[in-house]
């Protein structure tokens, strides 16, 4: 049966976000001809953009349909989420403001680009590029699933609103590009937090205040057995590291015009840690208010059920909507983010080296929409009576390249052939356990008559770990050749320019790029936004 209150509301905050991702072209206006322009915005974007662009583009509908799903069905156990991404963001100042130094010296778009010439391997940047594709198309997927859910709930045609929803996306980031995400991520986190607060108070009051709600909620869901501790911690210990290793992640943090903004940046998402856990809690809500699961999408249809039977028939629809937008955003980044891995790294690489700019941004943006068509099939192959095991699917294939990416930053000890070794075994392991298990990613493991359960990324990891360190030095034995570092300390470098102030820089620069013919400056003219 049609919600027509909530149809209504939904289509209207749809129609509002889709105008204002057509205008975003002509948001910071740039030749969207170049990918530096359509991938990256120009890298131009502030503080207070980046934090939204960031704070959209990693708090998806994994952290709005998944995580409630699995407190409701799991208990505490869904609770992961918050310690693991308050320890991301320790990571994230670990790597990505010293990436994003390099990246803009040596004109980085992807982190395949910095693989490429650290160790001075192809082989090793195409692995790096394959596994952030691959790694991108289930958690596009979790985010088209959300909004599958959440159509659901209000009782329209699944498959034509999907489509049109998938049109959306597709229309106006391939317009757009990145500026299209951004703008509408401005609207997006704005709304999802006023959902949030609002949607916390008004069904806390109806069903009698926190502590009704607890103790509503069975005992053995409300803190973890011995027998989770090991799944839990290494749930937190393999997500965290995962996190800021996604080609979206890099992406977003690459569109912001300085290192200083990062670092102003970064702490301030924790914020977003905050709203994790608030979101979890419904799932406790769901229990409490009697919600049963779907018989269609199970547990995941938690939270939408909770809305739809707990607020205002227009509060539910703005919701739901916010939700939707919040799956769109992450996926407009994904697909942009993995289409500059394809283009770049392996379409530039290996089939047209000297494409020109024009031609690199016009297979980027038909590469954005074969991506989205792909992970349409992690939706129709993977079983999905958890959604939130497509996130950590992903998370298993893209922390194998944490040695080359984020170790590499720091030292090139590791050989080049060590780290393809070692990211073979890690995908091949972790992989095998999520099959072994029916796609579930924890895997009961038994070692010296230990029994515990372990994240499947996390054990990959390992071994991964484990196979570089062995084998560098066995590689280096047998004299086999190293890739050159092309690479310079100073390229890791803040290097200061004495008797200038940073605005006045900036400014010189905005000043010459508006009078300047296109084209006419490459990446190394905005350098001064690392000063």
């Amino acid at each position: 049966m049609i919600q027509w209150g909530m149809l209504a509301v939904f289509v209207g905050v749809f129609i509002v976000m889709t105008i204002m991702g057509l205008l975003a072209s002509r948001w910071r206006p740039g030749d969207l001809n170049r990918l530096q322009e359509w991938a990256l915005a120009g890298r131009r974007f502030g503080p207070v953009v980046s934090w939204f662009l960031i704070g959209g583009d990693l708090y998806t509908a994994y952290t709005f349909m998944a995580v409630p799903a699995l407190v409701y069905a799991e208990g505490a156990q869904g609770f992961f989420a918050s310690p693991y991404l308050t320890l991301a963001f320790v990571f994230a100042l670990i790597m990505i403001p010293r990436f994003w130094v390099i990246a803009r010296h040596r004109g980085y778009v992807t982190q395949a680009d910095f693989v490429r010439e650290r160790f001075g391997s192809s082989a090793l940047a195409l692995v790096v590029a394959v596994t952030g594709i691959m790694a991108t198309m289930p958690y596009i997927a979790i985010q088209i699933y959300g909004i599958q859910v959440c159509i659901a709930q209000m009782g329209i045609n699944v498959e034509l609103a999907l489509f049109i929803a998938f049109l959306i996306l597709a229309l106006y980031t391939y317009v757009s590009g990145l500026r299209g995400p951004a703008l509408i991520a401005i609207f997006k986190d704005l709304s999802i937090w006023l959902v949030a607060i609002v949607s916390f108070v008004i069904i806390s009051l109806r069903l009698g205040g926190l502590s009704h709600i607890f103790a509503s909620v069975p005992a053995d869901k409300l803190t973890l057995s011995p027998t989770q501790y090991s799944t839990f911690s290494t749930l937190v210990l393999g997500s965290a590291m995962a996190l800021f290793l996604y080609p979206h992640a890099f992406t977003a943090m690459l569109s912001a015009n300085s290192r200083r903004t990062l670092k102003r940046t970064l702490p301030f998402l924790l914020a977003y840690t905050f709203l994790q856990s608030l979101i979890g809690l419904f799932g406790f809500m769901a229990i409490a208010a009697g919600i049963k699961p779907s018989p269609l999408y199970k547990t995941n249809s938690a939270l939408p059920a909770l809305f739809a039977s707990m607020l205002p028939p227009w509060l539910a629809g703005f919701a739901f909507a916010a939700i939707s937008i919040g799956a769109l955003v992450p996926a407009g980044v994904m697909s942009i983010a993995a289409a500059n891995l394809f283009t770049r790294n392996i379409y530039r690489e290996y089939f047209h080296p000297n494409c020109t700019e024009r031609e690199e941004s016009a297979v980027a943006k038909t590469a954005s929409l074969v991506i989205k068509f792909g992970a349409l099939l992690f939706i129709l192959f993977f079983p999905t009576d958890f959604a939130i095991n497509l996130q950590l699917f992903a998370n298993a294939w893209i922390i194998q390249i944490l040695p080359a990416v984020l170790l590499g930053l720091y030292t090139r000890w590791f050989h080049h052939l060590a780290l393809i070794c070692g990211w073979a075994g890690g995908m091949i392991l972790s992989t095998w356990m999520v099959l072994t298990q029916n796609f579930s990613t924890v895997y009961p493991l038994t070692l010296g008559g230990l029994s515990f359960h372990v994240y499947a990324a996390f054990a990959g990891l390992v071994l991964n770990l484990i196979l570089c360190c062995a084998l560098t030095p066995l590689f280096d034995l047998l004299g086999l050749p190293r890739g050159q570092d092309n690479t310079s300390p100073a390229d890791y470098a803040i290097r200061p320019v004495t008797g200038f102030s940073e605005e006045r820089l900036l400014q010189q620069a905005r000043q010459l790029r508006q009078t300047a013919p296109v084209g006419a400056f490459p990446l190394e003219d905005e350098r001064i936004a690392n000063r």
